[in-house]
């Protein structure tokens, strides 16, 4: 498929995520999520990492590599495009910690 025109492609606030709250969202800064027209991209919240894409008509399914303060993270997620022009997403940790989220377009 291609990623042309995608309308998941480009970087997203990060609103919410559950069970964190607000201070975790935003640690490291404005908490985002961003998706490239190349497949990748990459996310900061107090975790951060960069994303290998796959794209789904309005979704992408994703892994990640990173770190979690400063030990090595990975995992992978998914995020769909809402009736809302919202994203609402899960970033799951390999072996470990899952995280619902919802974004909006920056």
């Amino acid at each position: 498929m291609t990623t042309k025109g995608h309308p998941l492609l480009g970087k997203w606030r990060v609103t919410d995520m559950k069970p964190w709250d607000a201070e975790f969202i935003d640690r490291l800064g404005p908490g985002s999520i961003q998706f490239d027209p190349d497949g990748g991209g990459d996310f900061a919240t107090a975790v951060q990492g960069g994303l290998d894409c796959h794209f789904g008509t309005d979704s992408i399914h994703f892994t990640w590599e990173g770190s979690d303060d400063i030990d090595h993270a990975c995992g992978d997620g998914d995020a769909d495009l809402e009736e809302d022009r919202t994203i609402t997403g899960e970033i799951r940790f390999h072996r470990g910690d899952e995280s619902t989220f919802t974004a909006r377009r920056r």
